[in-house]
């Protein structure tokens, strides 16, 4: 345990599972911003002047003109895989260490992408509402050959835009449900060809054919409204979209009128271009499309590890030592780990 008087200071910018502020607090004197809330602009401006690391959310915009604040930050360790909030460029001119938590969440993504697909495809949440409503009761029949009807998913194809962990993740749990699975990846992953079974397809032919696309890259300026207008018109009108990734990475208002248009037979989303959704989100007027509050990683279990890494990273270099996570692998050349 480090007992020197002139330890680097860390804010946290929410309270993250106990595990993880524990390891930390080894290391360094410790802030954890204890309102559900994230920070206003200005308290971050306030902490990020006077800070040596910082424990960053998805919802925490650190961009360079907040980063013109920071005197001696030396680290952000960011408690999410996307890092998209951050201003990478801008830190690694300042040689602030960026780093993040790859791995420990993939399968709880893939988890929650899976049960998406069951939920839309076969009206899991329609079916939910048609029985607390009271319409079921109202109908007055118990079963009925036309009553919630959906689609199996045994020989559908499912498409997987990004074969990252977690597109990987997701294709291994669609086997199980005898699927054929096809990829799109600006990388081809052959290894995963011959382990599970799937094949490349280019973006545009993986539209045509897929019967759910699911989307899993990270948000770029090459994938922001990677799917918009063009690609909802070319997938079939029985197909389903979902969106575990990046909110921005679906263009909502060419998604809103293909739901509404009936371009694509639903969709299922956990990410928004704005979060939280607004109530009054045209989304939420429709009836074939599944919504829930990005909760893809919200396993105890992987929200404790995404706090490990976390720990793990800010530990790493307070110890000297290269983070194990590093986002911007430049920046070693620039200034060494360490306080």
């Amino acid at each position: 345990m480090v007992l020197n008087m002139t330890r680097p200071k860390v804010f946290i910018a929410r309270e993250i599972p106990k595990k993880g502020i524990d390891m930390i607090s080894e290391y360094y004197d410790v802030e954890v911003w204890d309102k559900y809330q994230p920070p206003p602009r200005d308290v971050y401006v306030e902490k990020i002047k006077d800070i040596d690391a910082l424990v960053s959310l998805l919802s925490d915009k650190i961009n360079r003109e907040l980063l013109s604040y920071a005197k001696k930050l030396r680290i952000i360790a960011q408690y999410a895989v996307g890092y998209d909030n951050i201003d990478v460029d801008a830190c690694t001119e300042k040689g602030i260490y960026v780093t993040n938590t790859p791995g420990v969440l993939s399968e709880s993504v893939a988890d929650l992408t899976i049960g998406l697909i069951l939920a839309i495809t076969r009206r899991i949440v329609e079916g939910d509402k048609f029985v607390r409503s009271g319409e079921w009761e109202r109908l007055g029949t118990a079963w009925h050959p036309n009553l919630m009807v959906g689609m199996d998913l045994k020989g559908k194809v499912l498409g997987i835009v990004g074969m990252g962990g977690i597109g990987y993740e997701v294709a291994k749990r669609a086997k199980v449900f005898g699927m054929k699975i096809i990829y799109y990846d600006v990388i081809r992953k052959e290894n995963v060809e011959k382990e599970l079974g799937v094949e490349f397809y280019n973006l545009e032919e993986l539209l045509k054919v897929s019967d759910v696309v699911s989307l899993h890259v990270p948000l770029t300026k090459e994938t922001y409204h990677l799917i918009g207008e063009k690609e909802l018109k070319s997938m079939k009108p029985t197909a389903y979209l979902i969106n575990t990734a990046r909110g921005p990475v679906v263009d909502e208002d060419a998604l809103y009128t293909a739901l509404k248009e009936q371009w694509i037979a639903g969709a299922a989303l956990d990410v928004f271009k704005k979060e939280p959704l607004p109530k009054d989100s045209k989304l939420l007027e429709l009836e074939n499309i599944v919504v829930t509050p990005h909760i893809g990683s919200a396993g105890k279990e992987t929200r404790e590890g995404m706090a490990i890494l976390v720990a793990k990273n800010l530990i790493a270099f307070a110890k000297g030592e290269v983070p194990p996570n590093l986002v911007n692998k430049e920046v070693t050349k620039i200034t060494k780990p360490g306080f």
